[in-house]
């Protein structure tokens, strides 16, 4: 087993689920579901398919003969008749009528629509389930005074809620584009060879209306509302498109969240988990590296670069249909979602895990505070009975003053003490400390987590009870 190359996103990052929906095993029993609801449908609508041939392929739709199928395809080279002869020998009474009057990609197309539907659903149970997580840390740190950063420079306080609710906003936008795309997925139907339904027109002797409510009867015994209403051979690649966009969006979201809790952990502030026995280093043994973070940014940028296939590929179809499409979706669809799906189990885990030192986050925050108080000392100090445009040019000053020691000295800020030593503001050391409570500096922050939590997030996971409560299990 250590002699030939294995994804590591099977290996390391794809929870069993995802990798299920896209094994072989999965696709081939797809296929063969697909032959019976086609058989089904046929039946219904008149065509000399019976019973007996249905129940045939239905007894053998799992115990598919893989050894078979192979061996065919050595000598055929086409995986679809190959299973197809395969399935025959298995059910010799359907034999004649398994895959009638469809081409290739009614099993091929209409299967990977269903397998991706069936991912984005996971896709979608394990967002829901990181939404979650964030709320349940935004609203348990909605009042934690901390300091923001616009440019990465210290700018005016929020709270750790918060900003947990601006990483929240982002899944919730990508929330919104999946379960549109998940409600706007149809299936190919059963269009033949180019997508006119010539093969099927024929088989009906020429009523249009029964090919219409054959592609209806398949999709309805699939799952789906509906299928296409034109295709070429295929469904159109812009299909694969939109879904890695999606894809692609929530990877966005989870690196730029990653990306703040790795700057957060080199401030001290807050930690990802890390385990009693996890080494940071080979090297220096004191470290403790955001790994998990690190990795939801690495697969992140894997996922956003993964949108240029389908993209190539819708772009470069030839008239109703080319094969080059085939090798490339063959790859690019699944790891899409096996990185994604890899993601959000990080996502989980760091959510689930993360550390807060309020103590630290205080001390950061007080250093900066008496520089973003100036506008409040300076009120109290205009109703003690200074000149506003005076004391203006005199806390510019003093503040120039006090970010020249902290800056070329190393001193602590002292901007308080300076501010207490001059005439000008006739506020004592003590007054103007009893301004520096950093809760009267967040503006509506607490306010605003309540506001989000109760009015968007929880409705949503009101909505989708079900599906919570997922834990996530990261291999390495």
């Amino acid at each position: 087993m250590y002699d030939k190359y294995v994804s590591p996103l099977s290996e390391r990052y794809a929870s069993r689920e995802m990798q299920y929906i896209f094994s072989p095993d999965k696709k081939f029993t797809t296929w063969r579901r697909l032959w019976i609801a086609l058989a089904e449908a046929e039946h219904e609508l008149g065509l000399p398919v019976s019973k007996e041939q249905i129940e045939e392929m239905k007894a053998h739709q799992n115990d598919i003969n893989y050894e078979v199928a192979k061996a065919r395809e050595k000598e055929v080279r086409h995986d679809v008749m190959s299973h197809v002869y395969a399935y025959g020998v298995q059910c010799p009474k359907a034999k004649g009528i398994i895959h009638l009057g469809a081409t290739s990609c009614y099993v091929g197309d209409n299967t990977d629509i269903i397998v991706m539907t069936e991912a984005l659903c996971l896709v979608r149970k394990k967002l829901i389930n990181v939404i979650d997580e964030l709320a349940r840390f935004a609203d348990s740190w909605k009042d934690q005074p901390t300091l923001a950063f616009t440019h990465f420079q210290p700018a005016q306080p929020t709270t750790v809620g918060k900003r947990a609710c601006l990483w929240l906003q982002d899944l919730v936008l990508d929330l919104e584009d999946l379960e549109h795309v998940i409600g706007s997925m149809k299936l190919l139907g059963s269009k033949g060879t180019t997508g006119t339904q010539a093969s099927f027109l024929e088989l009906f002797d020429g009523d249009h209306e029964k090919c219409r409510r054959l592609d209806q009867k398949i999709a309805e015994k699939m799952g789906f509302s509906s299928c296409y209403p034109v295709s070429g051979q295929t469904y159109s690649r812009k299909v694969d498109s939109r879904v890695l966009n999606v894809l692609a969006g929530i990877a966005a979201s989870a690196h730029k969240f990653s990306n703040d809790i790795r700057l957060l952990q080199h401030l001290k502030e807050i930690e990802e988990p890390f385990e009693k026995s996890q080494i940071g280093s080979s090297a220096m043994a004191y470290k403790r590296n955001p790994m998990r973070s690190e990795r939801i940014a690495s697969l992140a940028n894997y996922v956003m670069s993964d949108v240029m296939n389908p993209l190539l590929t819708a772009s470069t179809q030839w008239f109703e249909r080319t094969l080059d499409d085939s090798a490339n979706k063959r790859i690019s669809i699944p790891e899409g979602f096996l990185a994604v799906d890899g993601i959000l189990d990080l996502c989980l885990n760091v959510v689930d895990g993360l550390v807060v030192y309020p103590k630290v986050i205080e001390k950061r925050l007080m250093a900066e505070l008496p520089f973003m108080a100036t506008e409040n000392i300076m009120m109290d100090a205009v109703k003690a009975g200074g000149d506003r445009q005076e004391l203006h040019e005199r806390i510019r000053t003093l503040s120039m003053e006090a970010g020249r020691h902290v800056k070329a000295e190393g001193r602590e800020n002292d901007l308080l003490e300076l501010i207490a030593a001059d005439p000008s503001f006739n506020l004592s050391l003590e007054e103007l400390q009893k301004a520096m409570d950093p809760s009267r500096y967040v503006g509506r922050a607490p306010k605003q987590v309540e506001e989000f939590l109760t009015e968007v997030i929880r409705p949503v996971l009101e909505e989708n009870r079900a599906l919570l409560g997922v834990k996530a299990e990261i291999h390495v």
